[in-house]
């Protein structure tokens, strides 16, 4: 047989069995071949022979159908494949476990399963949050499912994970939100991008370490930047939220939702550690709280004096054992701030959308604009990172409680309307 050409193949005739054609003569590819069906089919394959000698095995792989590739298009297919032959791989069992493997959506899916169960530890070897495995079930099923659930993860390679994240941001996993709860489309965008590629990466080293997965495609991708414009409230827009919070309040708007967002400013404490703050974590002699959790873990926060002031008053009447702020129909705790926000915006004339965490935002946003570095900040919200000696606190730092002091007053006296009054501190 003469080299596989468009010619040679076209003057082939179906004979009733499968026969194979091998390239042959001036130019021929060693290996590269044609089988033809017993109904005239023909499709292009490559025979090599494993790595190991004499125990190596015949291998056949199929390249393409003939007709949809050209006999010089599959013969530069079949170069390339023998190539990788001779570095090592072995391209048809590559191609039976993308075939047969583990599914992206599989390792997702057993991934919330066992972080669920506690069987697999996040940061400082602690089991993962229930809020975090909340928000990386919704990544998976609005992103990674529909775009690549069905692929194997033997297919994923960082270019492929790069092409993720960019059909994200582009919007191609945009969808109506249920009618039910929060309203409008899930857009995606660079932030829920790059924050979804950073959560498959950390899925599949989980994978690594616990299934055998050899390497991890999406470590090394450069994700897009989180350019969240955090918004915040100024000591002027202070002012106005104030007089619209005593203005609510007169009204009937409830006591307990507008002492909570009171605290959220004044503390700069997150959405949960305020509404779900147990009374007996509240520890106003050492002007702090002992929080038993939190996102970064077990630690003690600092207050201002004009906090721990407001939530004394929360005291009276509460139980021991209950929350600070409880819900005001039923048990459990306060839950729905941001209605209450949203009015207090609309009487204020602020721009409407003011969620708790900017309330979070607003608290380091006032200690920067008093002179205080990042490094005293972070110890004021909780962020992680404020150093090993803390295990062994057991009240809160003096420079933090002097901080804490002077960013809640500038807080409450811009709320208030009225001049900043600094409590003087007793000290031994």
């Amino acid at each position: 047989m003469p080299k596989i050409t468009k010619q040679t193949l076209d003057a082939l005739a179906p004979n009733g069995a499968d026969r194979f054609i091998w390239d042959e003569g001036d130019g021929a590819l060693k290996g590269f071949g044609v089988r033809m069906s017993p109904a005239g089919v023909g499709s292009f394959l490559v025979q090599y022979r494993t790595a190991g000698g004499r125990r190596g095995q015949t291998r056949r792989l199929t390249i393409g159908r003939v007709g949809v590739l050209t006999p010089d298009q599959a013969r530069t297919i079949a170069r390339e494949t023998l190539v990788a032959v001779a570095k090592g791989a072995d391209p048809s069992e590559q191609r039976r476990e993308a075939r047969d493997g583990l599914t992206v959506g599989e390792l997702c899916d057993w991934y919330l399963t066992e972080a669920g169960a506690g069987r697999l530890l996040g940061r400082r070897g602690k089991p993962i949050k229930a809020s975090t495995l909340a928000m990386d079930k919704s990544r998976i099923d609005c992103h990674v499912k529909p775009l690549i659930g069905a692929r194997p993860v033997t297919w994923l390679t960082l270019e492929r994970v790069a092409k993720l994240q960019a059909d994200i941001a582009e919007g191609k996993t945009a969808k109506a939100r249920p009618a039910r709860g929060r309203t409008g489309m899930t857009r995606g965008g660079r932030g829920a991008a790059g924050r979804t590629v950073g959560m498959l990466e950390a899925i599949i080293e989980h994978g690594r370490r616990s299934k055998g997965l050899k390497e991890n495609p999406a470590r090394g991708v450069r994700r897009y930047a989180d350019n969240k414009v955090e918004r915040y409230l100024t000591f002027t827009m202070l002012g106005a939220f104030g007089k619209a919070m005593r203005e609510a309040e007169a009204d009937g708007a409830s006591r307990t939702g507008l002492a909570a967002i009171r605290a959220l400013l004044l503390t700069g404490c997150r959405k949960a550690e305020i509404l779900t703050l147990p009374r007996a974590w509240f520890d106003p002699a050492a002007q702090c709280i002992r929080f038993d959790d939190t996102k970064t873990g077990a630690q003690i926060r600092p207050l201002g004096a004009t906090a721990v002031e407001r939530l004394a008053e929360r005291l009276a009447d509460q139980a021991a054992d209950g929350f600070m702020f409880p819900a005001d129909k039923g048990d459990g705790h306060f839950v729905n701030l941001r209605p209450l926000l949203d009015q207090l915006c609309a009487r204020a004339g602020l721009a409407p959308g003011l969620t708790p965490h900017m309330l979070r935002h607003t608290f380091g946003s006032i200690a920067a604009e008093l002179g205080y570095t990042e490094l005293v900040i972070k110890g004021l919200l909780g962020h992680a990172g404020r150093g090993a000696t803390q295990i062994y606190t057991h009240v809160p730092d003096a420079a933090l409680l002097s901080a804490a002091d002077r960013v809640a007053a500038r807080i409450a006296a811009a709320l208030d309307g009225g001049a900043e009054i600094m409590p003087l501190r007793v000290t031994a």
